[in-house]
């Protein structure tokens, strides 16, 4: 499918297609309300709280007032809804500031203002200097005689550097004043998101042109949301509008992530709905027992002998609606706060701040930052991730001699600059190729210095080092390139530029040398690009000993090429050349194809070496995050040997003998079988033995293993904790990442381009960094941070805080909620199991929303140890991957003390206060303090760390319960009239209160006492440590679970010398391998051992030490 526009025709485009009105919106005011609760009642707990609701009307089977749960389930609703409405209207003003901004434009021949929503496809749009683009424009004309524009990308692909943008051929030459008079036809494809690529064909009218085809590329486009630069004004012609602009057709809401966290509270949801399911029958079938068996004797309790035909559904339902508070209704507004806060933590963290570019962390989903702490695997890209992506050219070597050796740096090698100086032709080639075969914008700044803008960090190297050789690019005028070489210039025209992609892994320009007028081709590229392209019977050994010399140094290599051109060759691969441009189909191939008609029998010029430094802090966050048990893979389309090299500098693995690199090569599928099976073997033999062991596999094997020797290569996966794979594409990036994911692996992916978005978006985490490379990584990121070393904070830190507050809050819910229940349940088997509530409404639906949820939401400012102690021994990070936090084991020590209190609670209070001794209501006020107080001291005893704050809101949260109560025992029409009084008044009440207290935490209280003192973890070692502020002289047995690669742990000690500072000794071994095995008792101290990847069955089913 094709799009036709027609330029300056009103009326042909008007109705045909959409105009530029932007709408990001979700709702409007119509459909908000429908929409919105359609969306909220899809998810199957809204459901459930919502049919409870509906039961609730039936005034025969509630045990309660309706206005117990539709309170709290309208108030849900409502914060959700309001949450909805206030993003929404946030995106309505922006798309209202956006589609009223004046623009001017061309309407039926007259230049005039309208507003930017007005425009349609096919009108003519006027751009000033710093001026935003309103649409996809066609470039038509620009202030520049040469046809040229610079434009600012950033707010699309978030590259800060200006771009070159230049009006078609056809459109060449036409005059100023009659450039709103043009007519034509644009062909064009349907809208899409791909922001790189616009293949079309220009056809002017006459008098302009006579209707010849001229090819458009995205390099004749201004799309929307650039800004013209440095360009009086230009002129375009509007193709896509409204919606159906490129970023418009980016735009979307992403599918959203389910955290590891999540998929257990709905696990747990899912249990305790069956366990509510069996209690309601059985106490159904219980009651309807009692009711034809005794209930009908008693006078007083007035059973019709004859009921209705759903009588024996009254109880059971009754009982539904009693037990139906086992699921906390207020569970998810709870952690959609608290997840809100997490997010926010890291926003406001200053020590995550790039000092360097003022660059903060932010979070960008809000829904994942317990999964940091649950990180198993990450993949991350090299360049610009670990290395800074500031490249300097450091050697060379020109016709088989070499630069920069000796000293490091061959631009003050003395040798060559000799070679400058007497003019050798083969340097002076090497230069001339290093300073034009590129797509560098030279600007003259008013000082008299040139400014490079490039969009490769590779090409700006280049020409900076060209012009230390004296051979500089001072200036650029449409086609024509001036060289200042030695105070004398040259000029070049550039008639084609053959651009760099990929497959081709390389790039050509066609120049005319405008004093001689010969014709060259102007090379370079990878060296497997290149050197194959090498004239017949030129040596290319010495060039790729050169490449692989630099290679082990870990720098990046570009081989340098040319050759002259005949007039009449050139000539015929022009018309083939620019016939491939036309192309609306497969345009990229039928280009691909004729370029490789000219880019043969290359005279290999030399090779280029340029640094990549690493940045800073790197190996220190590798080795750190190791420890913690997290296994990484470096995804790069880098060399192998120059990944390699990165690797090992980066601490990414281990040297010879420590550790061992096992290569998997070949071209064939069979020479990648007999490969893989080669490092399978080894892999098995090793993985017993304390050795660091990676494989390293390139994109071509890695394609043929993925296609065709998938369960090798998933074994190897499962088998492996480090992998070097080189020469990768973005998709197979994101293929890698989906393969750890479908072996059930918690995976972080970071990178910084464009290229790693796809391996971003896969991953469950993805991180950015606001890199050289544009923001394009960190906006489709979960979280951007400035540099790779706070992923260290970001995961320990952050992603470990935010793991233990919501294990803590998603139980402590089902905890106070299963508390009040089991009490109801107990209160039914002596009240005749009728289902009757022993609490009245107001007192249910203030316990859920304000009695007991107030003192764990400040929960989000616990710290089991310091942040400090965190980062010294990230070993501990293994209690989140393990899920040893939040499972069923610890969720079912939640369930037997919320069982335990209940009984607690309902016994004392029964036999203090019921039978005759008081009224119903005083009685249920009796027991809900009984709840509030165990409550209080609950989330008291689970706190670590205190601060002012957290005993406002547990202790004053207290105070409030006797205040509000207070209150509404002063209301004669409560229903509570001068109960509170009464109570508080009698000596029992308080003697009451201390038992069900003392009772209730003495036994947990104790059990604690036994686990840190005889069965301590880690973590309860270092927080004793903490406080004790001394050395830790003996840690018992860690007592991991057992699976298919784990051995037995040693016992292991660490003693202190008495004449040493109490310093606290590291906890742990500082071996990479020291939470995957174990040394035996001699060794140092040894955490965890896991010779492969924490399972799921093992990590969701560990228990807390």
């Amino acid at each position: 499918m094709k799009r036709c526009v027609y330029i300056n025709d009103d009326d042909l485009s008007h109705d045909i297609y959409c105009d530029n009105r932007i709408s990001n919106r979700k709702y409007t005011v119509w459909n908000f309300l429908p929409k919105n609760l359609w969306e909220q009642f899809s998810r199957f707990m809204n459901q459930y709280f919502l049919l409870i609701a509906c039961l609730q009307l039936w005034s025969l089977i509630t045990p309660v007032n309706p206005a117990s749960t539709w309170g709290p389930l309208i108030l849900i609703f409502a914060v959700s809804a309001t949450k909805e409405a206030w993003d929404d209207y946030n995106r309505y003003l922006s798309d209202k500031k956006a589609n009223e901004k004046e623009v001017w434009a061309v309407r039926h021949g007259v230049k005039k203002h309208i507003q930017a929503q007005d425009i349609h496809v096919g009108n003519m749009v006027w751009l000033r200097e710093n001026d935003e683009v309103p649409c996809d424009l066609v470039l038509i004309g620009t202030s520049d005689p040469q046809g040229l524009c610079y434009v600012e990308t950033a707010a699309l692909d978030g590259e800060t550097d200006l771009k070159t943008r230049v009006i078609p051929s056809a459109c060449m030459g036409i005059d100023f004043d009659l450039l709103h008079k043009v007519k034509g036809l644009i062909e064009c494809p349907e809208p899409d998101k791909d922001i790189r690529r616009f293949d079309a064909n220009l056809r002017l009218f006459p008098p302009f042109l006579d209707n010849d085809v001229c090819p458009i590329t995205i390099k004749n486009t201004l799309l929307q949301s650039c800004y013209l630069r440095n360009t009086e004004w230009a002129c375009g012609v509007a193709v896509y509008t409204g919606n159906e602009t490129k970023l418009g057709m980016t735009r979307g809401v992403p599918e959203p992530k389910l955290t590891a966290v999540d998929a257990m509270i709905d696990k747990l949801t899912g249990a305790i709905f069956v366990f509510q399911l069996v209690v309601v029958m059985v106490l159904g079938v219980a009651g309807n027992i009692w009711k034809d068996t005794e209930a009908r004797k008693l006078w007083y309790v007035e059973y019709p002998t004859k009921g209705p035909w759903y009588e024996l559904l009254v109880i059971p339902l009754r009982f539904e609606l009693l037990c139906s508070i086992m699921i906390p209704i207020s569970i998810k507004v709870s952690l959609d706060l608290v997840k809100g806060l997490y997010a926010k933590f890291i926003d406001w963290d200053n020590k995550m701040v790039d000092q360097e570019t003022s660059t903060p962390a932010h979070a960008a989903n809000t829904a994942i930052s317990e999964d940091l702490g649950q990180v198993e695997y990450i993949l991350t890209d090299k360049t610009g991730t670990l290395t800074e992506n500031q490249m300097i050219f450091k050697r060379c070597c020109i016709s088989g001699t070499f630069y920069g050796n000796e000293i490091g740096d061959a631009l003050k090698d003395e040798d060559l600059v000799n070679a400058v100086a007497t003019r050798s032709p083969d340097v002076i080639h090497f230069l001339t190729v290093m300073a034009i075969c590129n797509t560098v914008v030279p600007i003259q700044r008013q000082n008299g210095t040139i400014l490079y803008k490039a969009q490769s960090q590779d090409e700006e190297a280049l020409v900076h080092a060209a012009a230390g050789l004296h051979m500089v690019f001072v200036k650029k005028n449409g086609n024509v390139l001036d060289i200042n070489f030695n105070a004398s210039v040259i000029q070049y025209e550039v008639l084609d530029t053959l651009e760099f992609t990929s497959d081709r892994k390389r790039m050509s320009v066609v120049v005319k040398d405008c004093q001689s007028g010969k014709l060259f081709l102007l090379s370079k590229g990878a060296d497997e690009a290149i050197l194959p392209c090498a004239s017949t019977g030129q040596q290319t050994r010495t060039f790729s000993e050169a490449v692989e010399q630099y290679s082990q140094l870990g720098l990046r290599t570009l081989c340098l090429a040319w050759r002259e051109l005949e007039e009449d060759e050139y000539q015929e691969w022009s018309l083939m050349f620019k016939e491939a441009n036309s192309a609306l189909v497969d345009r990229d191939w039928r280009i691909a194809e004729v370029c490789q008609r000219l880019e043969h029998h290359l005279q290999i010029l030399g090779v280029a070496a340029i640094e990549d430094r690493l940045q800073d802090g790197v190996p220190e966050t590798i080795e750190t995050l190791r420890k913690a048990g997290i296994n990484f893979w470096m995804l790069t389309g880098d060399k192998q040997n120059t990944a390699i090299q990165i690797a090992l500098s980066c601490n990414f693995v281990s040297p010879e003998p420590k550790g061992q690199l096992l290569l998997i090569n070949g071209k064939t599928g069979d020479e990648v079988r007999q490969s893989l099976e080669r490092v399978l073997l080894t892999m098995r033999i090793t993985s017993s033995e304390p050795k660091d062991v990676a494989f390293v596999i390139d994109g071509w094997a890695l394609e043929i293993a993925l296609k065709h020797h998938h369960k090798a290569f998933m074994e190897l996966a499962l088998l492996s904790k480090t992998a070097i794979c080189c020469r990768v594409t973005p998709s197979q990036k994101a293929q890698l990442v989906e393969l750890l994911k479908s072996c059930e692996y918690r995976t972080l992916a970071i990178g910084d381009g464009g290229n790693d978005v796809r391996m971003i978006q896969q991953a469950h985490i993805g991180v950015g960094i606001s890199g050289r490379e544009g923001l394009q990584a960190a906006r489709a990121a979960d979280y951007s941070i400035g540099k790779f070393r706070f992923l260290k904070r970001l995961i320990l830190v952050h992603g470990r805080y935010s793991y233990n507050r919501t294990a803590f809050l998603s139980q402590y819910s089902f905890y106070k909620s299963l508390l009040i229940c089991f009490i109801q349940i107990f209160f039914s088997l002596i009240s005749g199991v009728s289902g009757t509530s022993l609490f009245n409404s107001v007192s249910l639906m203030a316990y859920n929303v304000f009695y007991t949820s107030v003192p764990v939401l400040v929960n989000v400012l616990d710290k089991d140890l310091s942040e400090r102690t965190v980062m010294q021994h990230p070993q501990i990070l293994f209690y989140c991957q393990a899920g040893r936090l939040l499972n069923p084991s610890t969720f079912a020590g939640w369930f037997g003390r919320s069982l335990f209190h209940a009984i607690v609670v309902f016994v004392i209070c029964i036999h203090s206060y019921a039978f005759e001794k008081s009224e119903m209501e005083e009685l249920s006020m009796v027991v809900l303090s009984g709840c509030i107080w165990l409550q209080a001291f609950v989330v008291a005893l689970e706190t670590n760390s205190f601060t002012i704050l957290q005993h406002l809101a547990i202790w004053g949260n207290l105070v409030a319960f006797y205040v509000i109560n207070w209150i509404v025992s002063a209301l004669p029409s409560s229903g509570m009239y001068t109960i509170m009084f009464r109570l508080c008044r009698q000596p029992s009440y308080w003697i009451t209160m201390f038992l069900i207290v003392v009772a209730g935490m003495g036994p947990v209280l104790a059990l604690k006492y036994f686990r840190y003192t005889y069965r301590p973890s880690k973590i309860n070692i270092l927080r004793q440590a903490e406080r004790l502020g001394g050395p830790i002289l003996s840690l018992g047995n860690i007592e991991p679970q057992s699976r298919a690669f784990e051995k037995e742990v040693s016992p292991l000690s660490i003693s202190q010398p008495k004449s040493r500072s109490p310093v606290y000794e590291p906890l742990l071994s500082d071996s990479p391998n020291a939470i995957r095995r174990s040394f035996g008792p001699g060794a140092p101290f040894d955490f965890f051992q896991s010779q492969s990847r924490l399972s799921s069955s093992y990590a969701r089913n560990c228990k807390d030490n």
